[in-house]
């Protein structure tokens, strides 16, 4: 007979489900906060170690190759642990290297940390996700669009929170630190409310210690992250190029491109749920990606710059739903552990986000950045003719 046992990282019991849903809230806006806070230091590093532009854009590989890298081992770390254990001890984790970002004092240094902090912050957006397809299957409700939401919401205040301890005077590291206590005092106040069920289910030793390898469907549903992280890699890196040298729009209001979409995706998330519950989530991929086709080829299309901005907004609302349906799916999908199905759609997620910016500026160099555009517009109809994988 084999041996079963309990999980020891949530022996404590099963949270209520009100206090499960605020802690992966939480979590969420917090690896957002995380994330966002690196964006501003970017300048300040590249001064202090006199990195040119090439050297740089070296450098800052480090940091999603040590989330891609780590993604697929989380998966299964998370299915054998528990997700609870793995969100705690790498978010604390994850916090550490704030700090340790703000003090790097050699190129070497700087890469080490930034390889860490990637593995850290891969290993929390693997398992928060796991835990968040946990708590949809306990309350029987659509809820992942509202995690990303918070998450976008991280996103846009970590760069502003640090922008704005640094206007007040404080010193890189100081304001780092002081970021990196209040995030990791929030990841320990959320310990007991990541607990679950689910998780603390007596399993079987063996089949825990097996790595599991993900179903066919978790390739193709990764394939289509793939393509939703390339469209919303295509809006952070060439947004504001784009109306800087093809619309002639002024320097410094082209960053306000990258704006609109940023509002239009958090804006969808937050509405995404109610939408998803009423009409479903092939409904929510089909309609999603064809508003983002729309956005695409108006901005490639419409030679306006108001035309153009109405596009970034069309693509951020389209895109908004599409990544959380999907992880949502992958960890429904029988034949292997949530969370290997979703560290492999991450995985693949995280590839298109980082080569997807490059792969469009291969295609403006060989036509035109528009022509570009419109190539991710079509990436984006397979996703749409796919949706029914969601089902």
């Amino acid at each position: 007979m084999k041996t079963t046992f309990a999980l020891p990282a949530i022996s404590g019991g099963t949270a209520p489900l009100p206090a499960a849903r605020r802690a992966t809230r939480l979590i969420f806006l917090v690896s957002g906060l995380a994330m966002s806070t690196w964006a501003p230091m970017v300048p300040y590093v590249k001064a202090r170690l006199g990195l040119d532009d090439a050297q740089l854009g070296a450098v800052l590989l480090a940091f999603g190759g040590g989330s891609m890298l780590s993604m697929p081992f989380v998966g299964w770390l998370a299915h054998r642990l528990g997700n609870r254990a793995v969100i705690m001890s790498a978010g604390l984790l994850m916090c550490v290297a704030l700090p340790a970002l703000a003090h790097a004092s050699s190129v070497a240094m700087l890469v080490g940390t930034l390889l860490y902090f990637g593995v850290m912050l891969g290993a929390v957006d693997v398992a928060m996700n796991a835990y968040a397809v946990e708590v949809e299957h306990r309350g029987g409700d659509r809820l992942m669009s509202g995690f990303h939401g918070l998450f976008s919401v991280g996103g846009l205040s970590g760069a502003a929170l640090l922008s704005g301890l640094l206007a007040l005077g404080l010193a890189l590291p100081g304001a780092a630190t002081a970021i990196a206590i209040a995030l990791a005092s929030t990841v320990l106040w959320l310990r007991d409310g990541l607990r679950s069920d689910a998780s603390s289910a007596s399993v079987d030793v063996e089949e825990k210690s097996r790595p599991r390898m993900p179903p066919a469907r978790a390739w193709l549903l990764g394939f289509m992250c793939f393509v939703s992280f390339m469209a919303e890699g295509s809006m952070l890196d060439w947004s504001a190029l784009f109306l800087r040298d093809v619309r002639g729009m002024a320097p410094a209001s082209a960053g306000f491109g990258y704006a609109c979409f940023s509002v239009a995706m958090a804006t969808g998330r937050f509405s995404g749920d109610r939408m998803i519950a009423r009409h479903g989530p092939v409904w929510a991929v089909r309609v999603g990606a064809a508003v983002a086709v729309t956005g695409f080829l108006l901005v490639a299309c419409v030679p306006l710059t108001m035309a153009t901005l109405l596009g970034f907004v069309l693509i951020g609302l389209g895109a908004s739903n599409i990544v959380p349906v999907m992880f949502s799916a992958a960890g429904r999908l029988s034949g292997a552990p949530p969370a290997v199905s979703i560290a492999t759609a991450t995985t693949l997620g995280y590839v298109g986000l980082l080569s997807g910016p490059a792969l469009i500026g291969f295609v403006a160099h060989a036509s035109s950045l528009p022509a570009a555009f419109v190539a991710v517009a079509a990436l984006l109809v397979l996703v749409g003719l796919s949706a029914r994988m969601v089902r």
